[in-house]
């Protein structure tokens, strides 16, 4: 039987089903009643003649001379480069490609250094199928713990950091380093008075310390809460209602102090702490403001009765003056005249004496 074998094209004869050999470009007869047979492949990309074993079809040297054996070790991931370009990683442990008409190559990468270095860039890791690494993604204001078969390893700072999972199982931890806040709303109290009043208290706080965090406390935001709570108690409750009314600012700075010598315990520090809103019972509300509107009445009657007085005092001062100085007399006396005149519109005098004489009559100082 005739055989015609183009240019990119390779040829497997085999004899009574035994390789014999591989033939490239050219015309050829073999006889099948002879047992013989060709298979015809194209010399492109991967081998894909899998009726006789690579060991086999290496013992050719027409085959070896044309393909490219390669084997990924234990361990180890491959990159795929085809003229020097990489197009595929490697999810098998064998490959055999031709390597007539193109360039295969592939790189080789260890994964027993957990940590996966620079060398893997970031187009050859997107290739990588998950399972086979972890990313760890810390941001601004945050440390990341990771854990080596759930021993702690290493402390991150911002940035994204890759890891291998052969040689451990890697997990990790993201603490938020950053102030946050912590609202007390509507915290019922019984003052020392025994009278029933709600509180608002807001805290500021940050983490000191992640590792420590991580390996001591599990529900932080409940924990500091419960904490707080008690705190409130335990002081407010040493006051009268008109004392906490005064000294809340004072009050705020025992609770701040408290919750500082608490620190250790919950592995914070307390930047701020203190009393927003102090919440009334209606009643007490409304005999607060009673008391309110009479202390702001009494006050503003005294303020009323000083100025009585100041202004009598003036009057007296000046009663006194006129009574010693005839001078100022008469001049306040044109003062007051200078201030009826004008009030009225018109003024009828007569011929039998002078103006001022008349105006002085009307006054009843002539």
């Amino acid at each position: 039987m005739k055989y015609i074998i183009k240019d990119n094209e390779a040829g497997f004869v085999r004899k009574n089903g035994i390789f014999r050999k591989m033939i490239t470009a050219g015309t050829y007869h073999f006889s099948k009643m002879s047992g013989y047979e060709v298979e015809i492949e194209e010399m492109s990309g991967e081998l894909n003649y899998r009726e006789v074993p690579y060991q086999v079809l290496s013992k050719d040297e027409a085959f070896l001379g044309a393909t490219v054996h390669i084997e990924i070790p234990d361990g180890f991931v491959g990159f795929i480069y085809v003229n020097g370009k990489l197009t595929a990683f490697a999810d098998r442990k064998e490959y055999t490609f031709w390597n007539v008409f193109e360039t295969y190559e592939v790189k080789l990468v260890s994964m027993e250094e957990t940590v996966i270095s620079a060398e893997v860039s970031k187009e050859m890791l997107s290739m990588v199928p998950k399972h086979l690494y972890t990313a760890v993604m810390v941001g601004e204001g945050e440390t990341g713990l990771v854990y080596y078969d759930n021993v702690m390893q290493r402390q991150l700072s911002k940035g994204i950091y890759y890891f291998w999972n052969y040689a451990y199982h890697v997990t990790w931890n993201v603490i938020d380093m950053r102030q946050k806040e912590l609202d007390i709303v509507g915290q019922e109290i019984l003052t020392k008075d025994k009278i029933g009043i709600r509180m608002n208290v807001a805290c500021m706080y940050k983490i000191r310390d992640a590792v420590v965090f991580a390996e001591t406390i599990s529900d932080l935001k409940g924990q500091l809460y419960s904490a707080v709570q008690l705190v409130i108690r335990e002081i407010v409750g040493n006051y009268k209602l008109d004392e906490i009314l005064e000294a809340k600012e004072q009050i705020s700075g025992e609770i701040y102090e408290a919750l500082k010598k608490q620190e250790e315990m919950f592995c914070v520090t307390f930047l701020t702490a203190g009393i927003k809103d102090i919440i009334l019972p209606g009643e007490i509300r409304e005999i607060m403001n009673f008391v309110l509107v009479a202390e702001k009445n009494a006050q503003a009657n005294v303020i009323s009765r000083r100025e009585e007085v100041a202004s009598t005092r003036s009057l007296l001062n000046t009663a006194k003056l006129m009574d010693e100085n005839r001078t100022l007399y008469k001049l306040k006396e044109l003062e007051y005249l200078e201030r009826i005149c004008e009030k009225v519109g018109e003024i009828s005098v007569n011929g039998n004496s002078g103006i001022v004489e008349q105006l002085g009559k009307l006054m009843g100082t002539t």
